[in-house]
């Protein structure tokens, strides 16, 4: 949709949106009207080419990078949503961090670094929102289906993501009167490059048969869930974890 002469065009951010499951959810945003800050973590270029095949097809975009867990930096990418776009409608928080390991294995350090990246980081995007979401608007967040399923080696990840679990309706009650949705989407698994990395074939034949539907996930799946939440149609749904895995649970 093109937005370049519309007054009245939405905004949103998508934290992670150079890649995977952030950067489908940026470019079906895009296709609905809104204007999107792609946020990266470190690969510049490929939220370049986001930003560009976003322009090319008619619609506004600009590229935002820094670690989400730090304040600074995420401060930063709501006003360059504000300064180029004169607010902010949606956030969808997508960067994350996963390291797999057995608990009676795992680097602390490592658990350190999940912990900062996606509570620290989930905290520290959900209080720009809280402060700087226009209404009617959406926070979404990221969880995971792992964390009812309870996979070995997930244990790290998973407590991170029960983090987010519990704090996505306590938001959506603190923001009582203001218009603006808090919800969280539970993936299953999806076939992005996070998912499959150090994965065997085998290994994702078995991922692939857990659904009832019988498949892996696409980023495209995600993205639409995604929409419908920041969408009309989805406002009505306000502090909820969407499992969004064809069925396993």
């Amino acid at each position: 949709m093109d937005t370049n002469n519309n007054d009245t065009f939405r905004v949103a951010i998508v934290t992670g949106g150079s890649r995977g499951i952030g950067r489908a959810t940026a470019l079906r945003l895009a296709e609905g009207g809104y204007a999107v800050v792609v946020g990266y973590s470190a690969n510049e270029a490929e939220a370049d080419k986001v930003v560009a095949q976003i322009e090319e097809r008619g619609g506004r975009a600009v590229a935002a990078g820094g670690d989400v867990s730090d304040g600074g930096v995420v401060r930063a990418m709501f006003d360059t949503a504000e300064q180029e776009y004169g607010g902010v409608d949606a956030v969808v928080h997508a960067a994350g961090q996963m390291r797999l390991a057995p608990v009676a294995e795992l680097d602390l350090d490592d658990l350190d670094r999940t912990l900062r990246v996606n509570v620290r980081g989930t905290f520290a995007v959900a209080q720009q929102a809280a402060r700087r979401l226009r209404g009617p608007g959406a926070l979404v967040l990221f969880s995971t289906t792992v964390v009812p399923l309870a996979f070995p080696t997930y244990g790290a990840y998973s407590a991170s993501k029960g983090a987010v679990e519990a704090l996505t309706p306590i938001l959506a009650k603190e923001l009582r009167g203001r218009d603006v949705t808090v919800n969280a989407v539970a993936p299953g698994p999806t076939a992005t490059d996070m998912f499959l990395d150090g994965k065997s074939e085998e290994q994702i034949a078995g991922l692939a048969k857990l659904p009832p539907l019988e498949r892996l996930g696409t980023a495209e799946d995600i993205a639409a869930a995604v929409a419908f939440l920041v969408g009309p149609d989805g406002h009505w749904v306000n502090g909820q974890v969407l499992r969004a895995n064809g069925g396993i649970i």
